[in-house]
């Protein structure tokens, strides 16, 4: 625990206006949809940490809960960093009941391989066999 803050992943708990106006920006879903949004944290377990009632930051994993997830979405906000709020965020993720057992959890980052590495978060082994469908111009497409 870190004085003054929580984390949950209570989806009531989530503040999708604050989400939204983070990841809208973030180079990774620039200009995602509210409604885009909405629908990815309601069919994913979502974790919020909190200042007070404030969500300075979030998580959340696209899981069938048994064998595979796919963590996403991830940020604490910059005035919040330092105090050691993402490695608790993590250990919360990692810990959490519906996340033990599954076979294989992966992740894409640009510049926090330090951190997911910490929780024993690798390169992928064998990169031939996967392949993506990527469209990263998908929310230049749709209204705001």
């Amino acid at each position: 625990m870190i004085k003054g803050y929580s984390i949950s992943s209570d989806q009531s708990q989530m503040d999708l206006d604050a989400i939204h106006d983070y990841l809208s920006q973030a180079y990774w879903c620039a200009g995602v949809p509210r409604e885009t949004l909405a629908t990815a944290l309601h069919n994913s377990l979502c974790f919020g940490v909190f200042f007070a009632t404030e969500q300075v930051g979030f998580a959340r994993l696209v899981t069938d809960k048994a064998t595979f997830a796919y963590l996403a979405d991830v940020y604490i906000l910059e005035q919040h960093r330092g105090k050691g709020l993402s490695k608790w965020l993590m250990q919360e993720i990692m810990q959490h009941p519906e996340n033990q057992g599954l076979r294989r959890i992966v992740l894409a980052t640009r510049d926090a391989h330090n951190l997911y590495a910490q929780y024993h978060f690798k390169a992928l082994t064998d990169p031939d066999i996967f392949m993506q469908l990527w469209n990263p111009d998908v929310y230049k497409a749709v209204e705001n």
